[in-house]
C-alpha cells in the first residue's frame, strides 16, 4: 500500500513539473513565432546563405519553415527550465551534498549546448555548404535550393553536433553517480573513436577536410570527458583522505 502511495506521489510530482515545462514551452512558442521572421532574415544575411536563393515549391513551404523556426526557438528557451525540472524531480532521492554537486549540471549542459550550436553553425555548416556548392558548380549544375531543403540540411548538421557537445557534462554526471570511471572510458577509447568517426562521416560531406572538422572536435570532447572524470575522482579521493 505504501509503495502504491509513493508511486502515485511520484507521478503527481512528475505531472506538476511537466505542466511547468509545457506552459513555458507554449509561452516561448509565442515568442519564437514573433521572432521567426527576424531570425530567418538574419540567417539569410549571413555569408553562408548570402549567395543562395531560397525558393519555395509549394504554398506551404514558407509557413512550415516559419513554424519550425518558432518551434526550435521555443525548445531553445525551454531547455534550461526542462533541465532544472529534471534535476528537481530526482532531488528528493539525493543527499544535500549530492544535490549541491549535481545542480551545476543544469547551467553546464545549457552552456555546452550553446557551444555546440555555435561551432556547428559558424564552423562546420559553412564548410559543408561551401564544399557541396563547389561540387555542384563543378558539374555545371545550376544551384536552385528550396528553403525547406536548406533548413533541413542545416538542422541535421547543427542538432547532432549540439547534442554531442553535451558529452563532458553527461560523463561527469555519471562519474559523480559512480556509474563510470576514467579507466573504463580509456579501455573503450578505440571503439569510441571508431563510433565518433562514423558519426562524423554521417553528418559531414565526403571530403577529408570537412570530415576532420567534425570528427576531431568530437574526439576532443571525449578526451575532455575523460579529463573531467579523472579530475572529479582525484578531488573526491583528496576530500575523503582526511576523513579516513
Amino acid at each position: 500500500m505504501q509503495n502504491n502511495q509513493e508511486f502515485v506521489s511520484h507521478l503527481t510530482e512528475l505531472r506538476k513539473r511537466l505542466i511547468w515545462v509545457i506552459v513555458c514551452f507554449l509561452l516561448s512558442l509565442c515568442i519564437g513565432l514573433a521572432l521567426s521572421p527576424s531570425i530567418l532574415l538574419f540567417i539569410k544575411s549571413q555569408p553562408v546563405a548570402a549567395h543562395i536563393v531560397w525558393n519555395v515549391f509549394s504554398f506551404t513551404d514558407g509557413m512550415f519553415i516559419y513554424m519550425k523556426c518558432g518551434f526550435l526557438v521555443a525548445l531553445f528557451l525551454t531547455l534550461p527550465l526542462a533541465l532544472y525540472q529534471a534535476w528537481a524531480f530526482v532531488r528528493p532521492g539525493l543527499t544535500d551534498d549530492e544535490a549541491r554537486k549535481t545542480i551545476w549540471f543544469v547551467p553546464l549542459s545549457f552552456f555546452l549546448f550553446l557551444c555546440g550550436v555555435a561551432f556547428s553553425y559558424f564552423v562546420a555548416f559553412p564548410m559543408m555548404v561551401s564544399f557541396l556548392s563547389n561540387v555542384n558548380r563543378s558539374i555545371g549544375a545550376v544551384e536552385t535550393y528550396g528553403i525547406d531543403r536548406f533548413f533541413s540540411f542545416m538542422f541535421n548538421v547543427i542538432f547532432p553536433m549540439a547534442v554531442a557537445f553535451e558529452m563532458p557534462a553527461v560523463v561527469l554526471f555519471l562519474t559523480k553517480l559512480g556509474l563510470i570511471n576514467p579507466a573504463q572510458l580509456r579501455s573503450f577509447r578505440k571503439y569510441v573513436y571508431l563510433g565518433l568517426a562514423i558519426v562524423g562521416a554521417m553528418i559531414s560531406p565526403p571530403d577529408f577536410v570537412s570530415h576532420l572538422s567534425v570528427t576531431i572536435p568530437l574526439i576532443l570532447l571525449f578526451e575532455l570527458s575523460i579529463i573531467c572524470s579523472g579530475w572529479y575522482l582525484r578531488r573526491s579521493n583528496r576530500s575523503l583522505a582526511p576523513e579516513s
